[in-house]
């Protein structure tokens, strides 16, 4: 009597790999990869050796921006609305405390800055504080510095920020530098 077998059926997975290859090749070439986006800021140049670059700042020319592990803004020690901070920020810096500003707009105020050049912006937050919440308050500083700004420039050169050349540029930045302390406040052990 004859037995009979059955082979099994086989697959010829010869080709397979470049197959998959291909697949490999089709979707790195079609699919589109984002890149991260960051934080755009220049961050300060090196100090030269055998300088000192260091200055005394008067506390009228510090504006206090604080985070708090609530997710609350605190402008000098009051609690504040988000929508609050450029408008505050903007009068601090545009202040002209030392009325030698012609350019400033300010109320000359004895408890905000003496002028643009001297503002400073200090922002420190807790530990707990949401990224959100920073990146928000940079953001809000940020545009009070760009309105500024673009204010300078239309009534300096008639101009609108894009139609600026790099020396118009720097007359702009050095007019209104943005000049911002960042700190982190460490959390207490209650």
């Amino acid at each position: 009597m004859k037995s009979f077998r059955r082979h099994s059926a086989t697959v010829n997975a010869g080709s397979m790999a470049d197959i998959a290859f291909l697949l490999l090749i089709f979707f790195l070439v079609t699919t589109t990869i984002s890149a991260d986006k960051g934080i755009l800021r220049k961050l300060p140049n090196e100090c030269p050796p055998a300088e000192i670059c260091t200055k005394d700042i008067y506390e009228r020319n510090i504006l206090r921006i604080s985070l708090n592990d609530k997710q609350q803004i605190m402008i000098e020690d009051e609690i504040v609305e988000i929508s609050e901070v450029e408008k505050l920020v903007k009068s601090f810096v545009d202040n002209n405390g030392n009325s030698v500003c012609d350019y400033c707009d300010g109320e000359q105020l004895s408890t905000s800055s003496d002028h643009p050049k001297d503002a400073v912006i200090s922002l420190s937050h807790n530990a707990l504080t949401k990224y959100e919440l920073f990146i928000t308050v940079q953001d809000e500083i940020t545009k009070a510095y760009y309105d500024l700004r673009t204010n300078y420039i239309k009534e300096k050169f008639n101009k609108t920020p894009d139609q600026l050349t790099k020396i118009e540029l720097e007359v702009v930045k050095k007019a209104y530098p943005f000049i911002v302390s960042e700190v982190m406040v460490k959390r207490s052990n209650e």
